[in-house]
């Protein structure tokens, strides 16, 4: 396939405010958390050690939460866009545990569009991701910044 077949031009005024899309699931395995691990040098009991953590308050391991964030992330990327490209994220936060042999999905909801007076050429499209368990408890929340073009 060629590159130019997977890109679809979507400018800023295409986003809808409120539109929403959901991806299919994805189940946490212990390979994710160790190769996790490896990568971050995040080797916490919490995530490492099954007998420390029968003592603790989850009672069993824990994925780390930059793992379930990247992994859930990942998810929703879908088509190049040529148009845009991520600015970045804010208010992120590990609400609920991910597990072993839990299945994430990611809602992505347009929040919110705004003008960025630094490139009067694009604007701000801020996408509110909700990551959620198989039992639907939200474990991870993030604004995604999307800086796309504007049409001329």
């Amino acid at each position: 396939m060629e590159v130019d077949d997977m890109e679809k031009s979507v400018f800023y005024e295409d986003y809808d405010v409120g539109s929403v899309r959901e991806t299919m699931g994805r189940t946490i395995t212990e390979t994710d958390i160790v190769l996790h691990a490896g990568q971050t040098g995040d080797f916490y009991p919490h995530h490492m050690d099954a007998e420390w953590c029968k003592g603790q308050e989850f009672g069993q391991r824990i994925a780390h939460g930059t793992l379930i964030f990247s992994v859930g992330i990942g998810m929703a990327a879908g088509e190049i866009n040529p148009e845009a490209f991520s600015y970045g994220y804010d208010r992120l936060r590990f609400i609920n545990p991910v597990y072993i042999g839990d299945t994430i999905y990611n809602k992505v909801t347009i929040k919110e569009k705004r003008d960025y007076p630094k490139r009067p050429d694009y604007g701000i499209v801020v996408e509110l991701c909700e990551i959620q368990n198989q039992r639907g408890e939200l474990v991870i929340a993030c604004e995604h910044l999307l800086l796309a073009k504007k049409r001329k």
